[in-house]
């Protein structure tokens, strides 16, 4: 199957929402059997200002899908998403 990866930044002064829900957030993420990698992106201070996940799926929209239903998403953290497909060239997951 192939490979997505999912690209989301935050609305600004969304940080209160995201602390609140990331235990829902992972919750939805460690029972998704198609993850393969997760993580928050920071800002330079080292604050969280976006995520990216990585999903195989078997299509662009079982993807989507996957973006579409996480709780930050349902509860607002996001300013965008963006779902590419994508191509592992070193490493491993």
């Amino acid at each position: 199957m192939p490979l997505y990866a999912i690209i989301c930044k935050d609305k600004p002064g969304a940080l209160d929402t995201r602390l609140a829900t990331r235990p829902t957030h992972l919750d939805y993420l460690n029972t998704s059997k198609n993850l393969k990698l997760a993580g928050a992106l920071l800002d330079d201070a080292g604050s969280p200002i976006g995520s990216i996940i990585v999903v195989e799926a078997e299509d662009k929209a079982a993807a989507q899908a996957q973006a579409d239903n996480d709780p930050f998403t349902v509860a607002g953290v996001f300013e965008s998403v963006e779902v590419h497909p994508w191509r592992l060239a070193i490493g491993s997951v």
